[in-house]
């Protein structure tokens, strides 16, 4: 079994991904220790809090005042890990995001660890120096609160689908017409399919009744099936870039 968080990786020798604090509380467990400093004289190396639920599954903290055995009891840390209670109902994998937290009596704000390995937590939580310094505000009064928040992440993801098959790629193409001087009225383009339809181009080189004085250009769809169309005319400049373009919508013609 295996409790991973979903973040970004860094190098063996870090404990956690970051550091932050926080003004809201725990969302999932919170534990005030009272006489943290008793620990060591009692020969208390390990403390187990009570359970508490989180995404399905039940948790619970270790702390290792003195530290774990992954670091060593003279190493100068406190060691916090979270881990599920009742380990005979292990399912194969849990995959979590979960955050470990100190509260601070001076600040009263929230110093959060987030997790990044798979092991559940943090030898090096904090050094114990640290900790116990009354002017960093985590240990006041001999009395210290921790934290927990966890995350389960479902392991099956909602399936969606994206399809390019019902989109059309935009159908360009060019007609290069000579003798434009002697062309009827008006001239047609041969039938081209674009967007599953078939098209023609019509051109009237010398006007028509209501527009006479300009050239009118039209695109013609060959069908009585409704479509809904963008479409850009063009007459190409052949000496500049400054070509004459007008762009329309459905049906709508424009005269160039």
């Amino acid at each position: 079994m295996s409790v991973t968080p979903v973040i970004p990786v860094l190098p063996e020798d870090h404990e956690f991904s970051r550091m932050e604090s926080r003004e809201a509380p725990p969302t999932h467990f919170v534990i005030k220790i009272e006489s943290f400093s008793l620990f060591e004289p009692c020969g208390i190396d390990k403390y187990e809090t009570e359970e508490f639920a989180a995404g399905e599954y039940n948790w619970k903290l270790v702390i290792y005042p003195n530290g774990d055995n992954i670091v060593g009891k003279d190493s100068g840390y406190v060691s916090v890990y979270l881990a599920m209670a009742d380990k005979s109902c292990l399912p194969v994998e849990v995959n979590a995001n979960f955050s470990i937290f100190l509260y601070n009596h001076i600040s009263g704000r929230t110093r959060r660890f987030l997790g990044m390995k798979s092991r559940w937590g943090f030898s090096k939580f904090m050094s114990k120096e640290s900790l116990k310094d009354p002017s960093n505000g985590y240990v006041v009064d001999d009395n210290c609160v921790f934290g927990a928040e966890v995350f389960v992440v479902k392991k099956q993801a909602v399936p969606k689908c994206f399809s390019l098959k019902d989109i059309y790629i935009p159908f360009k193409r060019d007609w290069k017409i000579p003798n434009f001087s002697k062309l009827g009225n008006p001239w047609e383009s041969e039938e081209f399919t674009a967007g599953g339809q078939k098209w023609k181009i019509r051109l009237y080189s010398k006007g028509r009744e209501e527009a006479a004085s300009h050239i009118s250009i039209f695109l013609q769809r060959l069908g009585s099936e409704r479509v809904q169309v963008s479409y850009t005319l063009c007459i190409k400049n052949q000496v500049s870039d400054q070509h004459k373009k007008r762009t329309g919508k459905l049906h709508q013609n424009q005269c160039l």
